[in-house]
């Protein structure tokens, strides 16, 4: 293909529409320093037959670029450690349910049957002799599984979250820097959040309802979880929140931004802490 020499800062400049991952690629990346006839360009540079065949192109290769931008998306590390910090805590809450139902069912038949993972893991060791025992025991051998993934997951989100965001670990610990990482919607949507957002992630509920009137406003949401809030006085512990708020903010737009570690971010926010709880002291 010849380019016109108007369309020298066109997209399809020497692309071959047959190769999709080539022209996608060229759209991804072109830049223009002003618009212009593309459609009549192209034309004219015999890229396509017609405008329409154009816009069909155009069309074609958008909606590939687009798959393959959210593939990538999909793909990031931020983005694992969002899947593996709602994996834990589905397996949590699945094994916790099905622990109380098999404690219940087994205690119609057992007098020592208790509702806890030990004697889940002892059920599932016995031998059974009738057919509910059967299906207590399987049913016992797979939540003690699932028990046992809860175990690797963990170890996976400590070890990937320090990875991913180093600043927000140190600051949240792990589970809590993946939790943010996955309310918010990635790293890069946690950077951009201000430290108020940060504070309310995971009381959306608490929020909307505030906004109708119906509850004052939510002081924290998972953040709660961190020891510097819930380990602050009640009267201090929205001052807690939005110190910790603010740091954990700062930490994960540098983790976007840089990756750089600043251990100086735990030393001011410790110093803030204490600060803030010597207010309740006689």
């Amino acid at each position: 293909m010849t380019a016109d020499a108007n369309a020298e800062d066109a997209w399809f400049v020497d692309v071959d529409p047959e190769t999709l991952s080539g022209a996608a690629k060229a759209i991804r990346k072109g830049t223009a320093e002003e618009p212009d006839d593309w459609p009549r360009l192209a034309v004219e540079s015999d890229l396509v037959e017609d405008q329409q065949g154009y816009y069909e192109l155009l069309h074609r290769l958008t909606r590939r670029t687009a798959r393959a931008e959210v593939a990538k998306r999909e793909q990031a590390d931020d983005q694992q450690l969002s899947h593996a910090i709602r994996t834990l805590d589905d397996l949590r809450e699945t094994v916790n349910e099905l622990t109380e139902r098999i404690g219940e069912w087994a205690g119609t038949h057992d007098p020592e049957a208790a509702i806890d993972v030990p004697y889940l893991n002892e059920l599932a060791q016995r031998e059974p002799d009738s057919p509910v025992e059967r299906r207590l025991t399987s049913l016992a051998g797979r939540v003690s599984a699932l028990d046992d993934e809860i175990d690797s997951v963990r170890t996976f989100v400590q070890r990937t979250a320090p990875e991913v965001a180093p600043n927000l670990s140190a600051l949240a610990g792990p589970e809590l820097a993946a939790r943010l990482v996955s309310l918010a919607g990635g790293l890069e949507a946690l950077a951009k959040q201000p430290s108020g957002t940060v504070q309310v992630l995971g009381a959306e509920d608490a929020l909307f309802a505030h906004l109708q009137g119906n509850s004052p406003s939510p002081k924290h949401g998972v953040i709660y979880t961190h020891e510097y809030v819930s380990g602050t006085a009640r009267d201090n512990r929205g001052s807690a929140a939005r110190a910790l708020a603010g740091k954990l903010s700062i930490a994960a737009r540098i983790d976007h931004y840089s990756g750089e570690y600043r251990p100086e971010l735990e030393a001011e926010l410790t110093d803030r802490i204490e600060r803030i709880r010597a207010r309740g002291e006689p």
